[in-house]
């Protein structure tokens, strides 16, 4: 079990508490507009969501965490690491990923998550590079990934979604732990 605590935060592996939680956040269309096909996603789907980040963590090594906030015990959101299938760029990396309730936006919570995720991939994990992928109109992730000290890489469009997409990227010798 790989738990990461940082000052205000627990990253830890699902349980079967955090569905409820979780499908409450993915049901929330502010939250989800950014993620995917921008769609909000049912109990069903968000249970498929959980099963998929968990056998990626027994196949990987590495996968998505639940981000609880220390002091409640509060389900805040995800944050982790998967291996996109596109676009193309960055289709078999290691890509950094987050989502966290609407409720904590504003308050550092996703960077704080996301750093910490970052010095797991490339400090604990051995994992050279990670790339993200960030929709073209999503400002607050892009200012987390410059917050992470990411760089823009490059623009496309991802086949998938048809959204405008910027790609970024970090390798281990960039990285400010």
């Amino acid at each position: 079990m790989t738990d990461i605590h940082t000052p205000r935060l627990l990253l830890r592996r699902w349980q079967d508490d955090d569905l409820v939680p979780l499908s409450e956040i993915h049901a929330d269309p502010t939250v989800m507009r950014w993620v995917g096909d921008g769609t909000p996603r049912s109990l069903e789907q968000t249970a498929e969501d959980i099963e998929a980040w968990e056998e990626e963590w027994d196949e990987e090594g590495f996968g998505v965490f639940a981000v609880e906030l220390l002091g409640s015990g509060e389900l805040a959101g995800a944050v982790g690491l998967y291996v996109p299938e596109s676009p193309p760029e960055v289709a078999g990396q290691v890509a950094i990923t987050w989502r966290m309730a609407r409720v904590f936006w504003g308050q550092g919570y996703a960077s704080e998550a996301a750093h910490a995720t970052l010095e797991f991939a490339l400090q604990d994990r051995g994992i050279d590079r990670v790339v993200a992928v960030c929709r073209t109109a999503d400002t607050a992730s892009s200012n987390v990934l410059d917050k992470l000290g990411m760089q823009a890489e490059g623009a496309t469009v991802d086949p998938a979604y048809g959204h405008d997409v910027r790609m970024y990227g970090i390798d281990l010798t960039e990285f400010e732990g």
